[in-house]
């Protein structure tokens, strides 16, 4: 009975494909071996990096996913499987994904650029149109910052990537933009040495680079100073307070006069 079954079997069809089904097997398991390889040198590679380790996990599952694809696709076709129209079916939805969620790809697409090119990080102080603060979190899909005044912003990062970007802590100090007024009868001199006396013993100005004092605008009643100190980043209200605080003392004890905006008498600051 077996023998005339085997009789029947067209050996010279299932000889080959048992070979190439054979073959197939012995790629797909040494496949799968050589990925899970080459995704623990990946990973070994990219901590060594200057990459986020916030994004390295989605790269190896990312690659992972990939590859394994790949491989799957590769053994279909050895086997003898037509791949065309699961390409065409993979194709279709992607291309539907892809266009329903075009936002939130645009700003993943965007996530990945600031993990990998990094123009800011973790407690840096950066504006983004208008909005300053500090980063406390960088996502796939957003970054969130915290205002001075603790608001929690949550910004699209495809907004960030498409506009400007400044970042106050890249170069380790920013500069204080400040506004003092004088009076058109005081001494130019003597009240920036006072300025610059209060500068010299405010806590946490740098003294490197050198704080700025000059002449800004002429306006009907007074002059407008510039005074600008440099800090650190996380510095910079508590110089501005302070600074604008010591300078309003060092008036008053040196009896520096100020002239009103509603007519040009002279009068005293307070204590």
């Amino acid at each position: 009975m077996l023998k005339k079954i085997l009789n029947l079997v067209n050996w010279e069809v299932i000889i080959p494909y048992l070979v190439s089904l054979g073959k197939a097997i012995g790629i797909l398991l040494i496949g799968f071996w050589g990925i899970k390889r080459m995704m623990n040198i990946m990973r070994k590679a990219l901590q060594k990096s200057a990459i986020s380790v916030d994004i390295i996990p989605f790269f190896i599952s990312l690659a992972d996913v990939a590859l394994k694809v790949l491989l799957i696709f590769t053994v279909a076709g050895i086997v003898g499987i037509e791949t065309t129209s699961f390409v065409a079916v993979i194709g279709a939805v992607a291309f539907s994904v892809g266009f329903a969620l075009q936002g939130s790809l645009s700003n993943f697409a965007a996530g990945v650029i600031i993990l990998l090119f990094r123009p800011y990080r973790v407690n840096d102080w950066i504006d983004i149109n208008e909005k300053f603060g500090q980063v406390e979190e960088i996502q796939i899909f957003n970054t969130i910052i915290v205002t001075p005044g603790k608001k929690t912003l949550i910004i699209p990062n495809g907004q960030i990537v498409g506009n400007v970007v400044t970042n106050y802590s890249s170069k380790g100090h920013v500069r204080v933009e400040m506004e003092v007024t004088m009076a058109y009868s005081e001494s130019y001199p003597k009240v920036e040495a006072i300025i610059r006396q209060v500068l010299e013993n405010a806590p946490k100005v740098l003294k490197a680079p050198t704080p700025e004092v000059g002449i800004l605008k002429y306006e009907t009643h007074f002059i407008v100073l510039a005074v600008r100190p440099y800090v650190h980043p996380d510095h910079y209200w508590a110089v501005r307070f302070g600074v604008y605080k010591m300078i309003k003392d060092a008036f008053h004890h040196n009896d520096v006069k100020v002239s009103y905006s509603d007519g040009i008498e002279l009068g005293d600051i307070g204590a």
